[in-house]
């Protein structure tokens, strides 16, 4: 009998630990941009409100994401701010081809900290390189960060990225970058217009014109491997109206079409 016992309080012990893996495979996981924080955030909190299915998200530099998701990391929903890089994810076979949109939309702005005394427009002839005096240029690193992409094909298109080259702040992600401008570490930085309204010590000393680099578009797609049921839901939420909202709020454009009604 005593063995009996122990062997049923054993068991008892065991369900919570079994119960676990069911559980986390019912979240919806969401890789995203760095820059998309806030918005994708308050996204899923009102998927999950109107659902009932838990997402969760994991935020970085969608060279970062796209690297993980083809090696096997556990996503369903990928969101990146890159169309190059969801490229190379269709192009592994990563993710569901058929799901693939062009959500939102974004723009590129100088910024330096507030009262800073900073001022140059690139766009209008400003030399940037003089401007920044001792100090370097925040970006996301060119290499492989979308924002720092976009940031150098801008800077070659008005004919300043060779003198700026080597006065570079790299950073992991934008958010990065524009920490570095936001704490006085760097006097300006080359950041998107959604993350530059973020940091109220943080002001727009010029605009980089649309035409000076590729559009800013931010495709989403499922993954290939995702078998959560849901996913598909989300798809369809994050081109629908509620979702729209929220992204417009945050300073995006939209440029998915609306889901079909029903």
């Amino acid at each position: 009998m005593r063995l009996l016992a122990i062997l049923v309080a054993l068991a008892a012990l065991a369900m919570p630990a079994l119960a676990m893996p069911a559980q986390a495979a019912e979240r919806l996981t969401v890789f995203a941009a760095a820059s998309t924080t806030d918005a994708v955030s308050e996204v899923l909190a009102r998927f999950t409100e109107a659902t009932g299915a838990q997402a969760v998200a994991s935020f970085a530099a969608s060279s970062t994401l796209a690297k993980q998701i083809a090696a096997g990391a556990p996503a369903d929903v990928v969101l990146s701010a890159n169309v190059a890089w969801m490229d190379f994810l269709e192009e592994a076979a990563a993710i569901r081809p058929e799901s693939r949109i062009d959500l939102l939309g974004n723009s590129l702005v100088l910024v330096t900290a507030e009262g800073s005394g900073f001022a140059c427009d690139p766009a209008a002839g400003c030399d940037l390189a003089a401007a920044l005096g001792g100090g370097r240029l925040a970006v996301g690193d060119p290499d492989h960060v979308p924002a720092g992409i976009y940031a150098k094909e801008a800077l070659q298109s008005l004919g300043q990225w060779h003198d700026v080259e080597s006065r570079l702040a790299r950073a992991s992600d934008v958010r990065a970058a524009l920490a570095l401008v936001a704490r006085g570490e760097t006097p300006a930085g080359i950041v998107y217009t959604t993350d530059a309204a973020l940091f109220a010590g943080v002001e727009v000393a010029a605009r980089l014109p649309a035409d000076t680099h590729a559009p800013i578009v931010y495709p989403a797609a499922v993954v290939a491997a995702s078998e959560h049921p849901a996913a598909a839901d989300l798809m369809r939420f994050l081109a629908g109206p509620e979702a729209r909202a929220i992204f417009v709020r945050h300073g995006f454009t939209v440029v998915a079409p609306p889901p079909p009604a029903g």
